[in-house]
């Protein structure tokens, strides 16, 4: 039985190799102290650069800085460093067409869009059944305004959009004079697939405002918001540069942003307010949306972690990471059983076309039989590997995966009148849910890829 594997074995050909080794050993060395870290979980959280955490260390400790709600010196100097972040945002993203309203997340600038779109009967808001629950939820906002929102299927085979099915849900609205909304991911943050962006401008043709969550593309891929220019955009910055947590930004294009009406007013957002008269009027830019104190300590930290990754450059990382991609799924779908039964299920893309650098799979024994992810999970732990599992904030395409029809789940809801827990639609049906992703990044290495492949192939004893 083989347990142990070396790179000559796999004859394993990555493109600066050397480069990104070097780079972990300065940047990454924890990961390699006290126990290898085998981290596979780049699309959960990107890995922080030593580097970035002690430049901004310094800063602080050598800074005095305070609430930028004021001109005092030290609030002064909070403000000047806040917006030379934003300043690099924009430039990062080439989004001069653009307010950068800093969020606490992704998350958290899709709420924005939600709360504030001017949802109204009868608003049509066309959404892919491949989106992350943050996108998912503002059908939310959309229905208690009697909106209507409609799911478009991703296909099976390979979890991309179907063409035929967009354009239609795109068209028939077309008739349709009020606002529309349609929000798509520009990269799965399941399956890894890129969808096409040339979809933002279809739909703006036919009248639609366009969102796009960009939280699991902008780590490994350039956006340029001269070439694609959706009305919102979201992201958040620890999956770029790992540090720090509890940031991302809602870009706004200038020409939408009167549309977004703000339900209400906080510190910060509002230029007068009245007690004894009920009135205010809110602020014109970014303030509008930046609700009390902003996060001004950590804020000027994203310019530090944008030239951090602009000194590797994200072409580079791109290319890196498209190499390390292409390996694994050539190598995770070689491996076999005895019975030359498949160990590995991909999910969605098996080549490396038009997607990023995220997998998803499940795990089969000799007989074919689809493991519980929790099990896989579980023996990874042992090994000080970090992988992620289950469905990911990511509905549809979990149900999309497990052969799920929605008179399936429609009979199942109506048959419980109790608080539905995901353990209890983990196995309806007797199909099993879930399933295990992993996704490689900046720090990852050929050692951490043997050493996945050799705990998959002493796990099935291979």
């Amino acid at each position: 039985m083989e347990t142990q594997s070396t790179a000559s074995d796999h004859l394993l050909q990555i493109e600066d190799e050397a480069f990104f080794a070097a780079l972990r050993a300065k940047e990454y060395k924890r990961l390699d102290q006290a126990g290898h870290q085998i981290y596979f979980d780049y699309t959960g959280g990107n890995l922080y650069p030593a580097s970035l955490v002690e430049a901004h260390c310094e800063m602080l400790l050598n800074g005095t800085f305070g609430n930028p709600h004021s001109i005092n010196p030290t609030s002064a100097r909070a403000t000047e460093l806040v917006e030379a972040a934003r300043a690099k945002v924009i430039s990062f993203f080439n989004a001069d067409d653009y307010i950068c309203v800093f969020t606490q997340n992704a998350s958290g600038a899709l709420k924005i869009v939600g709360e504030s779109y001017p949802f109204e009967a009868g608003t049509p808001f066309v959404i892919l059944s491949d989106n992350h629950n943050s996108v998912n939820g503002i059908r939310e906002f959309c229905n208690k305004k009697q909106g209507k929102t409609e799911y478009v299927p991703v296909r099976c085979e390979d979890l991309r959009i179907d063409d035929t099915l967009l354009q239609n849900a795109l068209d028939k609205n077309e008739a349709y004079t009020g606002n529309k909304l349609f929000a798509m991911p520009a990269q799965s943050n399941v399956s890894g697939v890129k969808h096409d962006l040339a979809w933002i401008s279809y739909a703006q043709s036919k009248g639609y405002d366009v969102l796009l969550d960009a939280a699991a593309f902008v780590p490994t891929s350039r956006l340029d918001l001269k070439a694609v220019q959706p009305e919102f955009v979201s992201v958040s910055f620890y999956k770029i540069f790992g540090y720090p947590t509890g940031l991302g930004c809602l870009l706004i294009k200038k020409s939408a942003f009167s549309k977004l009406c703000k339900p209400w007013f906080a510190g910060g957002t509002v230029d007068v307010v009245s007690v004894c008269y009920p009135f205010h009027t809110l602020e014109e830019g970014h303030e509008r949306f930046e609700d009390g104190t902003i996060n001004y300590l950590n804020i000027p930290s994203l310019k530090l972690g944008i030239a951090f990754i602009e000194s590797i450059g994200i072409d580079r990382i791109n290319k890196r990471v498209t190499n390390l991609t292409a390996y694994l799924l050539q190598a995770l779908s070689a491996l076999r059983h005895k019975n030359g039964n498949e160990v590995v299920h991909i999910l969605g893309p098996k080549n490396i076309e038009n997607r990023g650098g995220t997998i998803i799979m499940t795990f089969k024994n000799e007989a074919g039989k689809t493991l519980p992810f929790d099990v896989i999970e579980a023996a990874a732990v042992k090994q000080n590997i970090s992988l992620r599992t289950g469905c990911f904030c990511n509905p549809g395409l979990d149900e999309i995966n497990s052969q799920i029809a929605s008179e399936e789940l429609e009979q199942f809801y109506l048959s419980k009148d109790f608080h539905v827990q995901f353990k209890d639609l983990l196995h309806l049906n007797d199909k099993v849910r879930g399933a295990t992703r992993i996704s490689v990044g900046i720090a990852t290495t050929e050692k951490d890829i043997i050493a996945l492949l050799d705990f998959i192939k002493s796990y099935f004893e291979l």
